[in-house]
């Protein structure tokens, strides 16, 4: 299973990004291993005037990624980030390492 998590930089010792649309990177994280499969530059729907979340949904609906780890989602995102089959896990905090961590152990789970 593959993870999504915004991240403010490209390791798994960067902070997870609270905002979801204008994050720096996506971080696609295997879930069993731990490890970085790709690392995804969000400048495009980061520097849009708008439609961040809209942009960044359709990127991440396109990685692979099952799970989404992140601080918050708009409401257009999650909609097309579900249509996508991706759950959501909003109120992550820590870093991108310690959240695949996390994920992996069971202790953190998504609400949909």
């Amino acid at each position: 299973m593959k993870l999504a998590i915004s991240a403010t930089g490209k390791d798994l010792d960067s902070t997870i990004d609270p905002g979801f649309g204008r994050t720096t990177y996506f971080l696609i994280v295997d879930a069993k291993s731990g490890d970085i499969v790709k690392v995804i530059d969000n400048s495009a729907a980061q520097n849009a005037g708008g439609g961040a979340g809209i942009n960044a949904a359709t990127i991440v609906s396109g990685s692979g990624a099952q799970v989404v780890l992140t601080g918050q989602v708009g409401p257009k995102a999650s909609e097309i980030l579900h249509a996508g089959g991706i759950k959501v896990i909003s109120n992550v905090r820590g870093t991108v390492g310690e959240a695949a961590e996390l994920y992996k152990k069971g202790a953190i789970s998504s609400s949909d």
